[in-house]
């Protein structure tokens, strides 16, 4: 993707000093204190199944620009080549670890050496593949502007994607219809609102959904629960999405 075919990209690509200093260091401990737990995922991993230990699917970050995500995969070797970018509970690419893994988001620990490296923050959108940041609109690029992140407001409502995706013919077409509309909602909300206490609180709230996956905050209970819109929610999410755009550009 051509940064000059993105006009707001750099429109307010400044980091807050304490945000990156803060991700920096967190990063770092987490990645030193995790050790043990990186070491034995890894183990489950490598004699689960055949292929390389760490997933490293292409991304596009901030300002359009691509980078290498880190996770530890969770699928058979090559499972790109053989279906699409959205992942429900029964695909038959998944490992018996990778199940597992991702029931306790295990596998996004590797995305500390991004967020060392800046290429991504603790705490921001869920950066996506080149197909679906090409399907966002001028007014939704708005997205691009801040580092991608491990966990946002978008990420606590759909916490377990693969489940509301389990037994759909097509996935991708799920996720098109059932799960990327509110997520952009909430990812515009998420740079609308975005703070460094804000980015405190979704980590709290990210901890807490980790024991408590049916548990939803307040904030995100009229969005539907667990990654599943609620039917009204279809008739609101076109003026909401229209009005968090305009708020956003006028504060650009």
């Amino acid at each position: 993707m051509e940064q000059g075919n993105n006009p707001l990209a750099f429109a307010d690509a400044r980091d807050d000093p304490c945000k990156r200093i803060f991700d920096f260091c967190a990063a770092a401990v987490g990645l030193l204190l995790l050790s043990p737990l990186f070491a034995a995922v890894a183990v489950a991993v490598k004699s689960g199944s055949r292929g390389p230990l760490l997933y490293r699917g292409l991304r596009v970050g901030r300002g359009g620009r691509q980078f290498r995500i880190c996770k530890f995969r969770t699928m058979v070797a090559d499972a790109e080549r053989l279906g699409g970018s959205a992942t429900a509970e029964d695909d038959p690419r998944m490992t018996p670890a990778g199940r597992w893994l991702r029931r306790y988001k295990l596998d996004e620990l590797p995305q500390l050496v991004n967020v060392l490296r800046g290429e991504m923050s603790l705490v921001g959108p869920r950066p996506e593949v080149p197909k679906y940041v090409d399907m966002l609109s001028a007014e939704e690029r708005i997205i691009l502007n801040v580092l991608p992140g491990i966990t946002d407001w978008a990420s606590l409502w759909n916490s377990n994607e693969a489940a509301v995706l389990e037994g759909s013919p097509a996935p991708e077409k799920s996720y098109e219809e059932l799960i990327r509309p509110t997520k952009l909602v909430l990812q515009l909300l998420y740079v609308r609102e975005r703070s460094f206490w804000g980015d405190i609180l979704i980590l709290i709230h990210t901890a807490l959904k980790l024991f408590r996956n049916d548990w939803m905050p307040r904030k995100l209970v009229p969005f539907g629960l667990n990654g599943k819109p609620k039917r009204y929610l279809v008739s609101v999410l076109d003026p909401l999405l229209e009005r968090l755009q305009r708020d956003i550009s006028s504060q650009c």
